[in-house]
């Protein structure tokens, strides 16, 4: 006799399965169990058969190659990608609403489809009219890009078998839906079976497939943590509507670093390239108190940042400390040495300090600007920020250590006209430079802030 369906509580958040309701989920959520409908398992189903392509092979049997990529034509969506999209791989891709998703894969899906082939575009969000006005702003009409409005994954596969597709685009995942399942179209099962199963179409056709995602308000990727598991690669979206720059980042990438970045510009024709964000973050650098550039490596490129720190007399009963760009407790850390090793005050005045152009510098190497620019803004002095840069880790004894790759950093910015540079003298014996920026060692933060404020 045939099984019947039997109904489990899943947790929306983290995914959990309950044979009841809770209130409360392990997770500590509330109030976020949902029924749903599961089919029964029937126990006389015949065992699978082994076939010759599915049976274990020794390692060194096993052909390896390189991966095949599509080439996007936009270097700084390769340079995160790990060189192009790679054939057969699943790229979830998220961000805040607004910040310029649609608008990159549209332009890529318009490049890709020019030169390899039909690009099958599946929207569940937008009409295939608002996504031609889109493509008509963006200058990305192209004949063999396919544009199809539809939520049921069944209807979709069928649309992958008909037009063969070099490249998919979903959009998102959380509008699809399974007839199979009884759940709502972005709970748990639904996201899960409908990735699992563009997950085989992409495994089986060797067709790149891009997914969106939502994010939730603090800006992680909505849903449960296993859709990240499922794809090869998660890029994400950063940066300020309000602004014009766009910083595209790899958390995850089995064909490639994860510590690349795009930088794009937003404007009206659409996502445009930054090949030199150092040039772009530092535009309109003047010489004021309070402000130093830094140094910073994403992957493979140094970047030059500029830093700004506003030290006033608290008004409250505590002191107030804010950072934009820079972790909070690195900034609390600095604070301490500042005050324990230097002697500045710092018990009743407010810190504010931010990374001009909405990027967050990965790695320690911000610290001794972070330091000079609080200092500079608490006694009032200028420093010389279009000829100064300064590098290096602070640590709790207040001395300076050394970072990784301190030479890219370098000639970066003697790439960009700065004339001196204030690093941890352990550093200078290790360089090799033949550049026209001067050199200046510091053992400790306190000597570092001489070489910077009193030297003759």
């Amino acid at each position: 006799m045939a099984k019947k369906d039997k109904t489990i509580f899943v947790c929306q958040n983290c995914g959990y399965e309950s044979p009841k309701w809770m209130g409360q989920c392990v997770c500590g959520s509330w109030n976020t169990m949902v029924e749903e409908r599961i089919a029964a398992i029937n126990q006389y189903k015949k065992s699978p058969t082994i076939t010759s392509s599915t049976k274990p092979l020794p390692i060194k049997e096993i052909k390896s190659g390189s991966y095949d990529r599509f080439d996007t034509h936009i270097e700084e969506l390769n340079r995160v990608l790990g060189g192009g999209m790679v054939k057969g791989a699943l790229t979830l891709i998220s961000g805040e609403p607004g910040i310029g998703k649609s608008t990159l894969i549209l332009q890529a899906s318009s490049n890709i489809a020019k030169e390899y082939g039909t690009v099958l575009y599946i929207s569940g969000e937008e009409s295939e009219e608002q996504i031609k006005m889109r493509a008509e702003r963006l200058n990305a009409i192209e004949d063999r890009l396919m544009i199809v409005s539809e939520t049921n994954v069944d209807v979709i596969k069928e649309y992958m078998i008909e037009l063969q597709p070099v490249f998919v685009i979903v959009d998102s995942i959380q509008t699809l839906f399974k007839p199979d399942l009884s759940s709502a179209p972005g709970s748990v099962s639904q996201v899960r079976e409908c990735t699992n199963h563009i997950m085989h179409i992409a495994k089986t056709k060797g067709i790149p497939i891009f997914i969106v995602a939502h994010v939730t308000k603090t800006g992680e990727l909505a849903g449960p943590r296993m859709l990240e598991h499922l794809v090869d690669t998660v890029l994400h979206f950063t940066g300020e509507r309000t602004q014009e720059f766009r910083v595209v980042r790899a958390l995850k990438n089995r064909f490639g670093t994860t510590s690349e970045i795009g930088v794009f510009e937003m404007r009206e024709e659409g996502l445009m390239e930054v090949s030199n964000p150092s040039e772009v973050f530092l535009e309109g650098l003047t010489d004021t108190e309070g402000s130093i550039v830094i140094s910073s490596l994403e992957g493979t490129r140094p970047l030059l940042l500029e830093i700004q720190a506003l030290v006033a007399p608290t008004n409250l009963g505590f002191a107030r400390r804010a950072a934009i760009g820079i972790d909070l407790n690195r900034l609390n850390l600095i604070l301490a040495v500042l005050e324990k090793k230097v002697g500045i005050p710092l018990m009743n005045q407010d810190v504010y300090v931010n990374v001009v152009g909405g990027l967050k510098p990965e790695g320690t190497s911000s610290d001794l600007g972070v330091a000079l620019a609080i200092y500079s803004s608490m006694r009032g002095v200028d420093i010389h920020t279009t000829t100064t840069i300064a590098i290096g880790e602070i640590g709790l004894t207040g001395e300076l250590r050394s970072v990784s790759n301190i030479e890219k950093m370098i000639k970066e910015a003697s790439k960009m006209g700065f004339k001196k540079c204030i690093l941890p003298k352990k550093s200078i014996k290790k360089l090799k430079l033949d550049e026209s920026i001067r050199l200046i060692g510091a053992n400790s933060l306190k000597d570092a802030i001489d070489c910077m404020f009193f030297e003759n």
